[in-house]
Protein backbone atom coordinates (compact mmCIF):
# COMPACT_ATOMS: atom_id res chain seq x y z
CA UNK A 1 0.00 0.00 0.00
CA UNK A 2 1.37 3.43 -0.94
CA UNK A 3 1.81 6.15 1.68
CA UNK A 4 -0.85 8.21 -0.12
CA UNK A 5 -3.42 5.38 0.03
CA UNK A 6 -2.58 4.63 3.66
CA UNK A 7 -3.05 8.27 4.68
CA UNK A 8 -6.32 8.45 2.75
CA UNK A 9 -7.68 5.41 4.60
CA UNK A 10 -6.46 6.73 7.97
CA UNK A 11 -8.25 9.99 7.29
CA UNK A 12 -11.46 8.09 6.53
CA UNK A 13 -11.18 5.94 9.67
CA UNK A 14 -10.81 9.07 11.82
CA UNK A 15 -14.43 9.83 10.90
CA UNK A 16 -15.67 6.43 12.12
CA UNK A 17 -18.00 6.54 15.16
CA UNK A 18 -16.92 5.30 18.58
CA UNK A 19 -19.77 2.79 18.58
CA UNK A 20 -20.00 -1.02 18.34
CA UNK A 21 -20.29 -2.70 14.97
CA UNK A 22 -18.45 -4.68 12.31
CA UNK A 23 -15.94 -3.38 9.77
CA UNK A 24 -14.92 -4.50 6.27
CA UNK A 25 -11.57 -4.26 4.50
CA UNK A 26 -12.10 -4.30 0.71
CA UNK A 27 -9.64 -4.62 -2.17
CA UNK A 28 -9.61 -2.45 -5.30
CA UNK A 29 -12.24 -4.67 -6.94
CA UNK A 30 -14.62 -4.12 -4.05
CA UNK A 31 -14.19 -7.68 -2.74
CA UNK A 32 -14.21 -8.10 1.05
CA UNK A 33 -10.87 -9.49 2.26
CA UNK A 34 -11.39 -9.19 6.03
CA UNK A 35 -14.27 -8.65 8.47
CA UNK A 36 -13.94 -7.84 12.17
CA UNK A 37 -16.06 -6.72 15.11
CA UNK A 38 -15.47 -3.90 17.58
CA UNK A 39 -16.77 -2.28 20.74
CA UNK A 40 -15.56 1.04 19.28
CA UNK A 41 -15.21 1.05 15.50
CA UNK A 42 -12.94 4.09 15.41
CA UNK A 43 -10.55 2.82 18.09
CA UNK A 44 -10.37 -0.73 16.74
CA UNK A 45 -9.82 0.11 13.06
CA UNK A 46 -7.35 2.90 13.92
CA UNK A 47 -5.19 0.27 15.66
CA UNK A 48 -4.54 -1.37 12.28
CA UNK A 49 -2.49 1.65 11.24
CA UNK A 50 -0.12 1.57 14.23
CA UNK A 51 3.52 0.82 13.46
CA UNK A 52 3.44 -2.10 15.91
CA UNK A 53 0.75 -3.97 13.94
CA UNK A 54 1.59 -7.64 13.25
CA UNK A 55 2.29 -9.34 9.91
CA UNK A 56 -1.33 -10.37 9.38
CA UNK A 57 -2.41 -6.74 9.65
CA UNK A 58 0.28 -5.69 7.14
CA UNK A 59 -0.96 -8.38 4.72
CA UNK A 60 -4.55 -7.17 5.09
CA UNK A 61 -3.60 -3.54 4.53
CA UNK A 62 -1.49 -4.43 1.50
CA UNK A 63 -4.66 -5.58 -0.30
CA UNK A 64 -7.00 -2.92 1.07
CA UNK A 65 -8.37 -0.03 -0.99
CA UNK A 66 -11.41 0.82 1.13
CA UNK A 67 -12.81 0.28 4.63
CA UNK A 68 -16.50 0.33 5.55
CA UNK A 69 -18.62 -0.51 8.60
CA UNK A 70 -22.07 -1.42 9.94
CA UNK A 71 -23.31 -0.11 13.28
CA UNK A 72 -24.87 -2.44 15.88
CA UNK A 73 -26.40 -1.80 19.30
CA UNK A 74 -23.83 -3.84 21.23
CA UNK A 75 -20.56 -5.71 20.90
CA UNK A 76 -22.51 -8.93 21.38
CA UNK A 77 -24.77 -8.10 18.44
CA UNK A 78 -21.64 -7.29 16.43
CA UNK A 79 -20.30 -10.80 17.12
CA UNK A 80 -23.44 -12.37 15.64
CA UNK A 81 -23.36 -10.07 12.61
CA UNK A 82 -19.65 -10.72 12.06
CA UNK A 83 -20.40 -14.45 12.03
CA UNK A 84 -23.20 -14.03 9.46
CA UNK A 85 -21.14 -11.84 7.11
CA UNK A 86 -18.03 -14.02 7.28
CA UNK A 87 -20.14 -17.04 6.30
CA UNK A 88 -21.61 -15.05 3.40
CA UNK A 89 -18.43 -13.45 1.99
CA UNK A 90 -15.76 -16.01 3.04
CA UNK A 91 -13.04 -13.30 3.29
CA UNK A 92 -9.48 -14.31 2.49
CA UNK A 93 -7.99 -13.28 5.85
CA UNK A 94 -10.76 -14.58 8.15
CA UNK A 95 -9.55 -17.99 9.28
CA UNK A 96 -12.46 -18.68 11.64
CA UNK A 97 -16.27 -18.49 11.46
CA UNK A 98 -16.30 -19.60 7.79
CA UNK A 99 -18.50 -22.64 8.41
CA UNK A 100 -22.12 -22.48 9.52
CA UNK A 101 -21.51 -23.85 13.01
CA UNK A 102 -20.18 -20.96 15.02
CA UNK A 103 -22.81 -20.19 17.68
CA UNK A 104 -25.13 -22.77 19.31
CA UNK A 105 -28.92 -22.72 19.68
CA UNK A 106 -31.24 -24.39 22.19
CA UNK A 107 -33.78 -26.78 20.72
CA UNK A 108 -37.01 -27.77 22.49
CA UNK A 109 -38.28 -30.81 20.58
CA UNK A 110 -42.07 -30.36 20.65
CA UNK A 111 -42.56 -33.47 18.51
CA UNK A 112 -41.80 -35.64 21.55
CA UNK A 113 -44.50 -36.61 24.02
CA UNK A 114 -42.20 -35.38 26.80
CA UNK A 115 -40.16 -32.64 25.04
CA UNK A 116 -36.40 -32.55 25.68
CA UNK A 117 -33.90 -29.70 25.47
CA UNK A 118 -30.62 -30.02 23.56
CA UNK A 119 -27.83 -28.05 21.89
CA UNK A 120 -27.73 -27.68 18.12
CA UNK A 121 -25.75 -25.68 15.56
CA UNK A 122 -28.45 -25.53 12.89
CA UNK A 123 -32.04 -24.34 12.82
CA UNK A 124 -34.35 -26.64 10.86
CA UNK A 125 -38.04 -26.29 9.88
CA UNK A 126 -39.05 -29.31 12.02
CA UNK A 127 -41.75 -27.71 14.24
CA UNK A 128 -39.35 -27.56 17.20
CA UNK A 129 -38.74 -24.32 19.09
CA UNK A 130 -35.28 -22.80 18.77
CA UNK A 131 -33.67 -20.12 20.94
CA UNK A 132 -30.41 -18.28 20.41
CA UNK A 133 -27.83 -18.04 19.04
CA UNK A 134 -25.76 -17.90 22.25
CA UNK A 135 -22.55 -15.92 22.65
CA UNK A 136 -20.35 -16.94 24.40
CA UNK A 137 -21.25 -20.54 23.47
CA UNK A 138 -20.99 -21.86 27.06
CA UNK A 139 -24.00 -19.66 27.90
CA UNK A 140 -26.13 -22.23 26.06
CA UNK A 141 -24.95 -25.00 28.41
CA UNK A 142 -25.66 -22.81 31.44
CA UNK A 143 -29.17 -22.21 30.12
CA UNK A 144 -29.81 -25.96 29.68
CA UNK A 145 -28.61 -26.49 33.26
CA UNK A 146 -31.06 -23.81 34.39
CA UNK A 147 -33.94 -25.47 32.50
CA UNK A 148 -33.01 -28.83 34.03
CA UNK A 149 -32.82 -27.51 37.61
CA UNK A 150 -35.74 -25.08 37.74
CA UNK A 151 -38.21 -26.64 35.30
CA UNK A 152 -37.24 -30.31 35.40
CA UNK A 153 -36.92 -30.45 31.59
CA UNK A 154 -35.00 -33.52 30.49
CA UNK A 155 -31.91 -33.30 28.23
CA UNK A 156 -31.60 -37.01 27.47
CA UNK A 157 -32.68 -39.17 24.52
CA UNK A 158 -34.38 -41.76 26.72
CA UNK A 159 -37.41 -43.45 25.15
CA UNK A 160 -40.68 -42.78 27.00
CA UNK A 161 -42.21 -45.15 27.91
CA UNK A 162 -39.08 -47.29 28.06
CA UNK A 163 -37.58 -50.16 30.03
CA UNK A 164 -36.03 -48.08 32.82
CA UNK A 165 -37.20 -49.06 36.32
CA UNK A 166 -35.39 -46.37 38.30
CA UNK A 167 -34.53 -42.74 37.48
CA UNK A 168 -30.97 -41.83 36.49
CA UNK A 169 -28.44 -39.68 38.35
CA UNK A 170 -29.88 -36.51 36.81
CA UNK A 171 -33.00 -36.95 38.94
CA UNK A 172 -30.93 -37.51 42.10
CA UNK A 173 -29.12 -34.21 41.36
CA UNK A 174 -32.46 -32.39 40.93
CA UNK A 175 -31.76 -31.83 37.23
CA UNK A 176 -34.76 -33.76 35.82
CA UNK A 177 -38.35 -34.57 36.80
CA UNK A 178 -37.92 -38.22 35.65
CA UNK A 179 -40.84 -38.59 33.18
CA UNK A 180 -39.16 -41.83 32.01
CA UNK A 181 -40.35 -43.63 35.21
CA UNK A 182 -43.66 -41.73 35.52
CA UNK A 183 -42.53 -39.53 38.45
CA UNK A 184 -44.43 -36.68 36.79
CA UNK A 185 -47.70 -36.69 34.88
CA UNK A 186 -47.89 -35.75 31.22
CA UNK A 187 -50.06 -32.68 31.95
CA UNK A 188 -47.71 -31.39 34.66
CA UNK A 189 -44.64 -31.90 32.45
CA UNK A 190 -46.41 -30.06 29.64
CA UNK A 191 -47.08 -27.13 32.01
CA UNK A 192 -43.38 -27.04 32.96
CA UNK A 193 -42.41 -26.95 29.28
CA UNK A 194 -44.78 -24.04 28.69
CA UNK A 195 -43.25 -22.14 31.64
CA UNK A 196 -39.76 -22.89 30.33
CA UNK A 197 -40.75 -21.49 26.92
CA UNK A 198 -42.05 -18.32 28.57
CA UNK A 199 -38.72 -17.98 30.37
CA UNK A 200 -36.75 -18.47 27.12
CA UNK A 201 -38.94 -15.85 25.45
CA UNK A 202 -37.70 -13.34 28.04
CA UNK A 203 -40.67 -13.36 30.46
CA UNK A 204 -38.51 -14.07 33.50
CA UNK A 205 -38.98 -11.26 36.05
CA UNK A 206 -40.60 -13.51 38.66
CA UNK A 207 -37.81 -16.09 38.39
CA UNK A 208 -35.14 -13.39 38.73
CA UNK A 209 -36.76 -12.13 41.92
CA UNK A 210 -36.69 -15.66 43.45
CA UNK A 211 -33.04 -16.15 42.49
CA UNK A 212 -31.97 -12.78 43.92
CA UNK A 213 -33.61 -13.71 47.22
CA UNK A 214 -31.78 -17.06 47.20
CA UNK A 215 -28.46 -15.30 46.49
CA UNK A 216 -29.02 -12.84 49.35
CA UNK A 217 -30.03 -15.64 51.71
CA UNK A 218 -26.89 -17.66 50.87
CA UNK A 219 -24.69 -14.59 51.36
CA UNK A 220 -26.32 -13.83 54.73
CA UNK A 221 -25.44 -17.38 55.84
CA UNK A 222 -21.87 -16.83 54.52
CA UNK A 223 -22.35 -19.61 51.99
CA UNK A 224 -20.46 -17.63 49.38
CA UNK A 225 -20.00 -20.53 46.97
CA UNK A 226 -23.75 -21.04 46.74
CA UNK A 227 -24.30 -17.27 46.48
CA UNK A 228 -21.88 -17.16 43.54
CA UNK A 229 -23.84 -20.02 41.94
CA UNK A 230 -27.10 -18.00 42.13
CA UNK A 231 -25.26 -14.90 40.89
CA UNK A 232 -24.04 -16.74 37.77
CA UNK A 233 -27.54 -18.05 37.04
CA UNK A 234 -28.98 -14.53 37.39
CA UNK A 235 -26.32 -13.24 34.99
CA UNK A 236 -27.19 -15.99 32.50
CA UNK A 237 -30.91 -15.16 32.63
CA UNK A 238 -30.25 -11.44 32.13
CA UNK A 239 -28.04 -12.19 29.11
CA UNK A 240 -30.73 -14.43 27.63
CA UNK A 241 -33.13 -11.49 27.79
CA UNK A 242 -30.83 -9.60 25.37
CA UNK A 243 -31.90 -11.33 22.17
CA UNK A 244 -29.99 -10.86 18.88
CA UNK A 245 -31.87 -8.58 16.50
CA UNK A 246 -30.17 -9.50 13.25
CA UNK A 247 -30.67 -13.26 13.61
CA UNK A 248 -34.08 -14.94 13.77
CA UNK A 249 -34.88 -18.56 14.63
CA UNK A 250 -38.07 -18.27 12.55
CA UNK A 251 -36.07 -18.39 9.29
CA UNK A 252 -37.70 -15.17 8.05
CA UNK A 253 -37.07 -13.49 4.69
CA UNK A 254 -37.37 -9.73 4.99
CA UNK A 255 -35.69 -6.42 4.12
CA UNK A 256 -35.31 -3.80 6.87
CA UNK A 257 -34.96 -0.19 5.70
CA UNK A 258 -33.68 2.87 7.51
CA UNK A 259 -34.00 6.44 6.20
CA UNK A 260 -32.24 9.69 7.07
CA UNK A 261 -32.49 13.10 5.41
CA UNK A 262 -30.41 16.23 5.99
CA UNK A 263 -29.35 19.34 4.05
CA UNK A 264 -31.14 18.38 0.84
CA UNK A 265 -29.65 14.89 0.76
CA UNK A 266 -31.00 11.56 1.96
CA UNK A 267 -29.71 8.05 2.61
CA UNK A 268 -31.42 4.68 2.83
CA UNK A 269 -29.89 1.63 4.46
CA UNK A 270 -31.25 -1.88 4.07
CA UNK A 271 -30.51 -5.02 6.07
CA UNK A 272 -31.23 -8.12 3.96
CA UNK A 273 -32.42 -11.04 6.10
CA UNK A 274 -32.70 -14.43 4.39
CA UNK A 275 -33.55 -17.66 6.22
CA UNK A 276 -33.41 -15.81 9.52
CA UNK A 277 -29.95 -14.25 9.13
CA UNK A 278 -28.78 -10.81 8.02
CA UNK A 279 -25.82 -11.61 5.80
CA UNK A 280 -25.95 -8.63 3.44
CA UNK A 281 -26.69 -4.92 3.61
CA UNK A 282 -26.76 -2.06 1.12
CA UNK A 283 -26.73 1.73 1.27
CA UNK A 284 -28.47 4.09 -1.15
CA UNK A 285 -27.57 7.78 -1.44
CA UNK A 286 -30.05 10.34 -2.75
CA UNK A 287 -27.99 13.54 -3.12
CA UNK A 288 -30.74 15.81 -4.44
CA UNK A 289 -34.09 15.84 -2.61
CA UNK A 290 -35.25 19.46 -2.92
CA UNK A 291 -39.00 19.79 -3.22
CA UNK A 292 -39.61 16.11 -2.42
CA UNK A 293 -41.32 14.83 0.71
CA UNK A 294 -39.70 12.03 2.70
CA UNK A 295 -42.66 9.79 1.80
CA UNK A 296 -42.15 10.44 -1.92
CA UNK A 297 -38.37 9.88 -1.72
CA UNK A 298 -38.88 6.57 0.07
CA UNK A 299 -41.53 5.40 -2.40
CA UNK A 300 -39.39 6.35 -5.43
CA UNK A 301 -36.26 4.68 -4.05
CA UNK A 302 -38.15 1.47 -3.21
CA UNK A 303 -39.46 1.27 -6.77
CA UNK A 304 -35.95 1.72 -8.19
CA UNK A 305 -34.34 -0.68 -5.72
CA UNK A 306 -36.69 -3.58 -6.43
CA UNK A 307 -36.30 -3.28 -10.19
CA UNK A 308 -32.98 -5.11 -9.79
CA UNK A 309 -33.24 -6.87 -6.40
CA UNK A 310 -35.20 -9.81 -5.05
CA UNK A 311 -38.49 -8.91 -3.37
CA UNK A 312 -38.92 -10.71 0.00
CA UNK A 313 -42.17 -11.65 1.70
CA UNK A 314 -41.85 -8.79 4.20
CA UNK A 315 -40.47 -5.23 3.94
CA UNK A 316 -40.04 -3.17 7.13
CA UNK A 317 -39.95 0.62 6.80
CA UNK A 318 -39.46 3.53 9.24
CA UNK A 319 -42.65 5.23 8.01
CA UNK A 320 -45.39 4.71 5.43
CA UNK A 321 -44.25 5.71 1.93
CA UNK A 322 -46.28 7.53 -0.70
CA UNK A 323 -48.60 5.23 -2.70
CA UNK A 324 -48.09 2.44 -0.19
CA UNK A 325 -51.07 0.38 -1.38
CA UNK A 326 -49.88 0.64 -4.99
CA UNK A 327 -46.38 -0.50 -3.95
CA UNK A 328 -47.87 -3.55 -2.22
CA UNK A 329 -49.88 -4.43 -5.33
CA UNK A 330 -46.93 -3.97 -7.72
CA UNK A 331 -44.44 -5.87 -5.58
CA UNK A 332 -46.90 -8.70 -4.91
CA UNK A 333 -47.58 -9.05 -8.65
CA UNK A 334 -43.87 -9.07 -9.47
CA UNK A 335 -43.08 -11.60 -6.72
CA UNK A 336 -46.07 -13.82 -7.49
CA UNK A 337 -47.04 -13.87 -3.80
CA UNK A 338 -48.35 -11.34 -1.33
CA UNK A 339 -45.75 -8.87 -0.01
CA UNK A 340 -46.24 -7.41 3.46
CA UNK A 341 -45.01 -3.79 3.71
CA UNK A 342 -45.28 -2.32 7.18
CA UNK A 343 -43.89 0.31 9.53
CA UNK A 344 -43.54 -1.39 12.95
CA UNK A 345 -44.28 0.66 16.06
CA UNK A 346 -42.93 -1.66 18.75
CA UNK A 347 -41.11 -4.91 19.45
CA UNK A 348 -38.15 -6.56 17.72
CA UNK A 349 -39.07 -5.28 14.25
CA UNK A 350 -39.12 -1.70 15.52
CA UNK A 351 -35.66 -2.19 17.04
CA UNK A 352 -34.44 -3.58 13.72
CA UNK A 353 -35.71 -0.52 11.84
CA UNK A 354 -34.12 1.77 14.44
CA UNK A 355 -30.77 0.04 13.84
CA UNK A 356 -31.18 0.52 10.08
CA UNK A 357 -32.00 4.19 10.78
CA UNK A 358 -28.71 4.60 12.70
CA UNK A 359 -26.80 3.15 9.76
CA UNK A 360 -28.61 5.40 7.26
CA UNK A 361 -27.54 8.42 9.30
CA UNK A 362 -23.95 7.12 9.48
CA UNK A 363 -23.94 6.59 5.70
CA UNK A 364 -25.03 10.17 5.01
CA UNK A 365 -22.36 11.49 7.37
CA UNK A 366 -19.59 9.12 6.31
CA UNK A 367 -20.21 9.12 2.55
CA UNK A 368 -19.98 12.89 2.21
CA UNK A 369 -16.25 12.50 1.61
CA UNK A 370 -16.71 9.44 -0.59
CA UNK A 371 -18.90 11.41 -3.01
CA UNK A 372 -15.98 13.63 -4.01
CA UNK A 373 -15.13 11.56 -7.14
CA UNK A 374 -18.78 11.66 -8.23
CA UNK A 375 -19.07 15.38 -7.51
CA UNK A 376 -15.84 16.09 -9.37
CA UNK A 377 -16.99 13.99 -12.32
CA UNK A 378 -20.32 15.80 -12.38
CA UNK A 379 -18.59 19.20 -12.47
CA UNK A 380 -15.98 18.20 -15.07
CA UNK A 381 -18.53 16.69 -17.45
CA UNK A 382 -21.26 19.26 -16.75
CA UNK A 383 -23.78 16.58 -15.77
CA UNK A 384 -27.24 17.48 -14.48
CA UNK A 385 -26.96 15.07 -11.53
CA UNK A 386 -24.36 12.96 -9.75
CA UNK A 387 -23.41 9.86 -11.79
CA UNK A 388 -24.46 7.49 -9.01
CA UNK A 389 -24.92 4.70 -11.54
CA UNK A 390 -22.19 4.28 -14.15
CA UNK A 391 -22.26 1.54 -16.78
CA UNK A 392 -18.95 0.63 -18.42
CA UNK A 393 -18.36 -1.33 -21.67
CA UNK A 394 -15.36 -3.02 -23.28
CA UNK A 395 -14.76 -5.26 -26.31
CA UNK A 396 -12.38 -8.24 -26.37
CA UNK A 397 -11.20 -10.28 -29.37
CA UNK A 398 -8.02 -11.61 -30.95
CA UNK A 399 -7.83 -11.21 -34.72
CA UNK A 400 -11.58 -10.69 -34.80
CA UNK A 401 -12.22 -14.20 -33.43
CA UNK A 402 -14.74 -14.89 -30.65
CA UNK A 403 -15.53 -11.18 -30.24
CA UNK A 404 -17.31 -10.46 -26.95
CA UNK A 405 -18.38 -7.44 -24.88
CA UNK A 406 -18.67 -6.78 -21.17
CA UNK A 407 -20.95 -4.52 -19.15
CA UNK A 408 -20.02 -3.55 -15.58
CA UNK A 409 -22.15 -1.47 -13.24
CA UNK A 410 -20.87 0.90 -10.54
CA UNK A 411 -23.32 2.15 -7.93
CA UNK A 412 -22.17 5.13 -5.83
CA UNK A 413 -18.60 4.58 -6.98
CA UNK A 414 -18.46 0.87 -6.13
CA UNK A 415 -18.88 -2.20 -8.40
CA UNK A 416 -22.22 -4.03 -8.22
CA UNK A 417 -21.25 -7.41 -9.65
CA UNK A 418 -24.80 -8.79 -9.50
CA UNK A 419 -25.63 -6.46 -12.41
CA UNK A 420 -22.65 -7.31 -14.66
CA UNK A 421 -23.55 -8.70 -18.10
CA UNK A 422 -21.73 -10.54 -20.93
CA UNK A 423 -22.46 -10.23 -24.65
CA UNK A 424 -21.44 -12.27 -27.69
CA UNK A 425 -21.06 -9.95 -30.69
CA UNK A 426 -23.50 -11.12 -33.38
CA UNK A 427 -23.48 -8.62 -36.26
CA UNK A 428 -19.81 -7.66 -36.65
CA UNK A 429 -17.26 -9.60 -38.70
CA UNK A 430 -13.59 -9.24 -37.79
CA UNK A 431 -11.88 -6.94 -35.29
CA UNK A 432 -14.04 -3.82 -35.47
CA UNK A 433 -14.25 -2.48 -31.92
CA UNK A 434 -16.27 0.61 -32.87
CA UNK A 435 -18.95 -1.43 -34.67
CA UNK A 436 -19.02 -3.88 -31.78
CA UNK A 437 -19.52 -1.00 -29.32
CA UNK A 438 -22.43 0.23 -31.47
CA UNK A 439 -24.04 -3.21 -31.36
CA UNK A 440 -23.76 -3.77 -27.61
CA UNK A 441 -24.84 -0.21 -26.68
CA UNK A 442 -27.85 -0.48 -28.99
CA UNK A 443 -28.82 -3.91 -27.62
CA UNK A 444 -28.40 -2.84 -23.99
CA UNK A 445 -30.45 0.35 -24.06
CA UNK A 446 -33.04 -0.87 -26.52
CA UNK A 447 -33.82 -3.54 -23.94
CA UNK A 448 -33.89 -1.06 -21.03
CA UNK A 449 -36.27 1.13 -23.01
CA UNK A 450 -38.49 -1.83 -23.86
CA UNK A 451 -38.61 -3.06 -20.26
CA UNK A 452 -38.81 0.44 -18.72
CA UNK A 453 -35.73 -0.27 -16.58
CA UNK A 454 -33.48 2.17 -14.71
CA UNK A 455 -30.96 4.04 -16.88
CA UNK A 456 -27.49 5.07 -15.70
CA UNK A 457 -26.45 8.68 -15.17
CA UNK A 458 -23.27 8.00 -17.18
CA UNK A 459 -22.03 5.52 -19.83
CA UNK A 460 -18.31 4.82 -20.18
CA UNK A 461 -16.72 2.95 -23.10
CA UNK A 462 -13.13 1.79 -23.25
CA UNK A 463 -11.36 3.46 -26.20
CA UNK A 464 -10.94 6.77 -27.98
CA UNK A 465 -12.96 8.90 -30.38
CA UNK A 466 -14.13 6.05 -32.71
CA UNK A 467 -15.62 4.09 -29.82
CA UNK A 468 -17.24 7.25 -28.40
CA UNK A 469 -18.77 8.10 -31.79
CA UNK A 470 -20.15 4.58 -32.16
CA UNK A 471 -21.75 4.69 -28.71
CA UNK A 472 -23.25 8.14 -29.36
CA UNK A 473 -24.65 6.97 -32.73
CA UNK A 474 -26.29 3.94 -31.08
CA UNK A 475 -28.02 6.19 -28.53
CA UNK A 476 -29.00 8.65 -31.27
CA UNK A 477 -30.62 5.85 -33.28
CA UNK A 478 -32.60 4.94 -30.17
CA UNK A 479 -33.62 8.63 -29.87
CA UNK A 480 -31.92 8.82 -26.48
CA UNK A 481 -29.48 11.70 -26.99
CA UNK A 482 -29.66 13.11 -23.45
CA UNK A 483 -27.85 10.14 -21.89
CA UNK A 484 -24.23 11.22 -21.10
CA UNK A 485 -21.54 9.01 -22.65
CA UNK A 486 -17.75 9.28 -22.45
CA UNK A 487 -14.70 7.22 -23.42
CA UNK A 488 -11.20 6.92 -22.01
CA UNK A 489 -8.08 6.17 -24.05
CA UNK A 490 -5.51 3.93 -22.36
CA UNK A 491 -2.20 5.53 -23.42
CA UNK A 492 -2.86 9.20 -22.69
CA UNK A 493 -5.65 8.54 -20.12
CA UNK A 494 -7.68 11.26 -21.87
CA UNK A 495 -11.43 11.41 -21.26
CA UNK A 496 -13.35 12.08 -24.47
CA UNK A 497 -16.86 13.54 -24.57
CA UNK A 498 -19.01 14.58 -27.55
CA UNK A 499 -18.51 18.23 -26.57
CA UNK A 500 -14.74 18.42 -25.93
CA UNK A 501 -12.83 17.92 -29.20
CA UNK A 502 -9.35 17.15 -27.88
CA UNK A 503 -10.34 15.32 -24.75
CA UNK A 504 -10.05 16.16 -21.02
CA UNK A 505 -6.74 15.61 -19.25
CA UNK A 506 -7.05 15.25 -15.47
CA UNK A 507 -4.39 15.22 -12.79
CA UNK A 508 -3.28 11.63 -12.19
CA UNK A 509 -4.25 11.97 -8.51
CA UNK A 510 -7.77 13.17 -9.38
CA UNK A 511 -10.48 11.12 -7.59
CA UNK A 512 -12.67 11.45 -10.71
CA UNK A 513 -9.93 10.04 -12.95
CA UNK A 514 -9.30 7.17 -10.54
CA UNK A 515 -13.00 6.29 -10.56
CA UNK A 516 -13.14 6.36 -14.38
CA UNK A 517 -10.01 4.20 -14.56
CA UNK A 518 -11.51 1.77 -12.07
CA UNK A 519 -14.68 1.36 -14.18
CA UNK A 520 -12.59 1.00 -17.38
CA UNK A 521 -10.21 -1.56 -15.82
CA UNK A 522 -13.07 -3.60 -14.39
CA UNK A 523 -14.87 -3.69 -17.75
CA UNK A 524 -11.60 -4.75 -19.42
CA UNK A 525 -10.96 -7.48 -16.83
CA UNK A 526 -14.49 -8.84 -17.18
CA UNK A 527 -14.33 -8.83 -21.00
CA UNK A 528 -10.94 -10.57 -21.06
CA UNK A 529 -12.18 -13.22 -18.62
CA UNK A 530 -15.23 -13.97 -20.79
CA UNK A 531 -13.19 -14.00 -23.99
CA UNK A 532 -10.64 -16.39 -22.50
CA UNK A 533 -13.39 -18.86 -21.59
CA UNK A 534 -14.82 -18.64 -25.11
CA UNK A 535 -11.38 -19.27 -26.65
CA UNK A 536 -10.73 -22.25 -24.39
CA UNK A 537 -14.04 -23.75 -25.39
CA UNK A 538 -13.36 -23.05 -29.08
CA UNK A 539 -9.83 -24.49 -28.94
CA UNK A 540 -11.33 -27.66 -27.55
CA UNK A 541 -14.29 -27.88 -29.91
CA UNK A 542 -12.77 -27.03 -33.33
CA UNK A 543 -10.55 -30.14 -33.84
CA UNK A 544 -13.36 -32.39 -32.62
CA UNK A 545 -15.84 -30.97 -35.12
CA UNK A 546 -13.51 -32.00 -37.98
CA UNK A 547 -13.65 -35.69 -37.03
CA UNK A 548 -16.36 -37.71 -38.86
CA UNK A 549 -18.74 -39.31 -36.41
CA UNK A 550 -18.42 -36.66 -33.66
CA UNK A 551 -21.55 -34.60 -33.39
CA UNK A 552 -22.93 -32.36 -30.65
CA UNK A 553 -23.71 -35.16 -28.20
CA UNK A 554 -20.34 -36.89 -28.48
CA UNK A 555 -18.50 -33.59 -28.33
CA UNK A 556 -20.43 -32.68 -25.15
CA UNK A 557 -19.60 -36.08 -23.64
CA UNK A 558 -15.88 -35.60 -24.37
CA UNK A 559 -15.98 -32.05 -23.01
CA UNK A 560 -17.63 -33.23 -19.81
CA UNK A 561 -15.14 -36.08 -19.30
CA UNK A 562 -11.77 -34.68 -20.39
CA UNK A 563 -12.02 -30.85 -20.30
CA UNK A 564 -8.97 -30.33 -22.61
CA UNK A 565 -7.51 -31.78 -25.84
CA UNK A 566 -4.34 -32.64 -23.95
CA UNK A 567 -6.33 -34.95 -21.69
CA UNK A 568 -7.92 -36.62 -24.72
CA UNK A 569 -4.46 -37.22 -26.23
CA UNK A 570 -3.44 -39.00 -23.02
CA UNK A 571 -6.65 -41.05 -22.76
CA UNK A 572 -6.43 -44.82 -23.55
CA UNK A 573 -8.09 -45.75 -26.89
CA UNK A 574 -10.36 -48.30 -25.15
CA UNK A 575 -11.64 -45.61 -22.81
CA UNK A 576 -12.40 -43.26 -25.71
CA UNK A 577 -14.08 -46.13 -27.59
CA UNK A 578 -16.57 -46.55 -24.76
CA UNK A 579 -17.69 -42.94 -25.25
CA UNK A 580 -17.59 -42.39 -29.03
CA UNK A 581 -17.15 -45.89 -30.51
CA UNK A 582 -14.00 -47.75 -31.69
CA UNK A 583 -13.83 -46.40 -35.26
CA UNK A 584 -14.41 -42.78 -34.25
CA UNK A 585 -11.93 -43.11 -31.39
CA UNK A 586 -9.28 -44.47 -33.75
CA UNK A 587 -9.86 -41.62 -36.22
CA UNK A 588 -9.76 -39.01 -33.43
CA UNK A 589 -6.46 -40.38 -32.07
CA UNK A 590 -4.96 -40.39 -35.57
CA UNK A 591 -5.91 -36.77 -36.23
CA UNK A 592 -4.74 -35.54 -32.85
CA UNK A 593 -1.41 -37.33 -33.32
CA UNK A 594 -1.01 -35.69 -36.73
CA UNK A 595 -1.93 -32.29 -35.26
CA UNK A 596 0.68 -32.78 -32.52
CA UNK A 597 3.50 -33.76 -34.90
CA UNK A 598 6.05 -30.96 -35.62
CA UNK A 599 6.00 -29.35 -39.05
CA UNK A 600 9.12 -30.38 -41.11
Amino acid sequence: MSTESRNSLKSKVEQFPKKPGIYFFKNKKGKVVYIGKARSLKDRVTSYFLSSADSKVHNILSETSDIDFILTDSEKEAAFLENNFVQQYQPKFNLRLKDDKSFPYLKINLQEEYPSVSLTRRVKPDHSRYFGPFNPPNQAKKTIHLLNRYFGIRNCKEEIPGKRKRPCLEYELNLCSAPCVNYISKSEYKERVENALLFLEGKSQKLLKVLRNKMKEAADHQDYEQAAHWRDLIHTIEEIKEKPKLTSTQQENKDIFGFFKENGRAALYVFIMRKGKVRESRSILVPETKGMSTQKILSSQLEQYYQSHQIPEKILLPFTPEKNFQLIQNFSKKRGKKVDIRSPQRGKNKRLVNLAQSNAKAVLTQKSGDLNPLSELKNILGLESLPQRIEGFDISNIGGQESVASLVVFEEGAPDKDQYRKYKIKTVQGADDAASIYEVIHRRYQRLLRENQTFPQLILVDGGKPQLSAASKALEDLQWTNLPVISIAKKEELIYTPFVKNGISLDRHSPALKLVQMVRDEAHRFAISFHRKRREKQSFSSPLEQVPGIGKKKKAALLSRYKTLKNIQKAPPKELAQIIGPRTAHELKKRLKKKEAPTP
